[in-house]
């Protein structure tokens, strides 16, 4: 089979699919409209395929766009890592490093990392796809996360997991709610105050299912929200409690909002690092990846 496009028209394709409209497209590229959309055009020739659909408002990609493109970006940042490695110089121009991850890991333990590894890497890119449990493990399996941290055990297939930490579930709720200054809330005391779950697509509430499959007494679901940051919210407003895990309320102390640790039983998610089997880190990635390894 001939090729009809080189590595100008991938990184072209790439940036159309990062910034989702030609003339911001263009002007990462330094290219004119015209010229740009014509080296779109061209690619789309070559492959024989539509890659994207465009609109009046915004630029998306096709069925077969967002196959190419998550093949197109494993390509290009493998030939960056490559160049890097051949220079000697990682970390110090243009590497960039994406991490994929729960949203619960961000605010308390996330964050704390990287601002560690800023102080080393100053000038390495890093970007967070905060995702849910399954989407993170896709993201580090179709190469477009060169590593993730999430809660899933994940050893079958293309992705291992490397256990952190363990992380149990704690109650949240307001300052001046009764259930505050107690030693431990059960399960089944609960059942008494409006309950705030995850939806049941939830990896988070698929634990706490799992783990209250028996139980006699449940809590009263009032409200059942997307992400862990709306059941907080509504909890800040007075709606009610949720279980959380205990990373997403450690830290600096909330001016609202508390959490007492919930027993009988006691839950608990196992934290830990994801990456592709087989497949190298750049050593940008690598020093990133060994720094959430060690102990804050």
């Amino acid at each position: 089979m001939s090729i009809h496009f080189d590595l100008n028209d991938l990184v072209a394709f790439r940036a159309l699919a990062d910034l989702g409209s030609f003339r911001k497209a263009a002007d990462a590229v330094h290219l004119s409209q015209p010229a740009y959309s014509r080296r779109i055009d061209k690619l789309e020739r070559a492959l024989g395929v539509r890659l994207i659909e465009r609109t009046t408002r915004r630029v998306t990609l096709t069925a077969a766009g967002r196959e190419f493109e998550r093949k197109v970006r494993v390509l290009l940042d493998d030939l960056d890592n490559a160049l890097l490695g051949i220079r000697g110089d990682p970390g110090t121009r243009g590497d960039r490093v994406t991490l994929a991850c729960v949203p619960s890991s961000v605010h308390h333990f996330v964050s704390k990392v990287l601002r560690r590894y800023g102080e080393t890497h100053p000038r390495v890119q890093v970007i967070v796809l905060d995702a849910k449990a399954n989407e993170v493990r896709e993201a580090v399996s179709q190469g477009e996360a060169d590593f993730g941290l999430t809660f899933v055990d994940a050893h079958e297939g293309d992705v291992e997991f490397t256990p952190l930490v363990e992380d149990r579930f704690v109650l949240a709720c307001r300052r001046d709610h009764p259930l505050v200054g107690e030693r431990s809330v059960s399960w089944a005391r609960l059942g008494g105050y409006p309950f705030i779950a995850l939806a049941r697509t939830s990896g988070n509430r698929l634990i706490i299912d799992r783990a209250l499959a028996g139980a006699a007494v449940r809590p009263r679901v009032a409200y059942e929200v997307q992400t862990g940051a709306t059941a907080l919210a509504l909890v800040e407003a007075g709606l009610g409690v949720a279980a959380v895990p205990a990373i997403a309320m450690s830290g600096t102390e909330h001016p609202v909002l508390a959490s007492v640790p919930l027993v009988e039983p006691e839950v608990t998610r196992t934290i830990g690092l994801i990456h592709r089997r087989g497949r190298a880190l750049s050593a940008s990635a690598q020093h990133l990846f060994e720094l959430f390894a060690q102990p804050l």
